[in-house]
């Protein structure tokens, strides 16, 4: 599975190439990669959930001798797994992680530090993991993108739009639909003005189109289209995930959104347009996606499934 091999420098690297019967420890350091921290239950919910949770154990344990993962022990004696620079090195030119280039974790202390915001991320992105299994639609581990940005120089002074994740999924029944979403994590770490004002820069994004390079060019016609439609066919909905403070406070939290949208007029010409809500993250975790847990920011603001907003 592993060999060591010199590098031009003398340095001892690790060249992994898994063998046919290594999918899942491919899987793991696909994923370990793509969120930059997981769970040990966290990898297990994701790859083998139909398999009891110590084979899990049996896949990490090679990858943490082979010195391609390490882990930082959070409270409870949870161990949150990240990859090491031979790890990092070993999955940089994987296809399906090309173009993908979030912040790595380089030490213990700096998992510590980001694994509530991370980890957290991860539990929004197994609940919609889970229901999609159920139903037999289409939503893969990797189809959780975290961290992507959008340059945006033209801003009030914020050039860049970094969602906390871009998901795409496929809906196979009653018909087949393809969604994608903006997702932003709110743990109440952050003012509910501060968060709500996220809308604005996502409408700033949604209206954004680049200015030519030059005034005499060939790029006029390219210049003209707007700047996300280079990436979407469509503009993603954006959705708001809330958690760590007591119903009320996310109850009112969810409600400043909802008058962002209604007062802000770039924000409400976007959802015209744009599917907008928000919900509680325990509530997808125990109802799934697709129940009645969705505020609407737009409109009357009866429940819905995140599909219908």
């Amino acid at each position: 599975m592993t060999t060591t091999v010199d590098d031009a420098a003398g340095m001892k690297s690790v060249d992994f190439q898994p063998a046919s019967g290594d999918s899942q420890a491919h899987q793991v350091l696909a994923l370990i990669a793509q969120h930059r921290l997981l769970t040990t239950t966290q990898l297990h919910r994701m790859v083998a959930p139909h398999l009891p949770p110590r084979k899990i154990h049996k896949v990490l344990v090679p990858l943490r001798e082979d010195g391609l993962i390490t882990h930082a022990t959070l409270p409870g004696r949870l161990q949150a797994h990240f990859l090491t620079p031979p790890g990092h090195q070993t999955v940089a030119e994987w296809p399906e992680l090309r173009g993908r280039n979030p912040t790595p974790i380089h030490s213990s202390n700096a998992a510590l530090l980001r694994a509530g915001h991370i980890l957290t991320g991860a539990r929004a992105h197994i609940a919609f993991l889970t229901d999609a299994r159920t139903r037999g639609d289409e939503y893969q581990p990797l189809d959780w993108v975290p961290e992507i940005t959008h340059r945006l120089p033209d801003t009030a002074g914020e050039d860049r739009l970094i969602a906390d994740a871009v998901f795409h999924y496929t809906a196979t029944r009653p018909r087949r639909l393809q969604y994608r979403a903006f997702v932003e994590i709110d743990r109440t770490t952050m003012s509910s003005e501060r968060l709500a004002r996220k809308l604005i820069t996502y409408a700033r994004f949604h209206d954004y189109t680049p200015q030519p390079a030059t005034r005499r060019g060939t790029v006029g016609d390219q210049a003209a289209m707007l700047a996300w439609q280079r990436v979407y066919p469509r503009f993603p909905r954006i959705l708001f995930i809330l958690t760590g403070a007591p119903r009320t406070t996310l109850t009112s939290r969810i409600a400043d959104l909802r008058s962002m949208t209604a007062d802000h007029e770039l924000v409400a010409r976007m959802g015209t347009r744009v599917p907008l809500g928000a919900a509680v993250l325990e509530d997808l975790e125990t109802s799934g996606p697709q129940a009645p847990v969705w505020t609407p920011l737009t409109g009357g603001g009866e429940p819905r499934g995140w599909t219908e907003l």
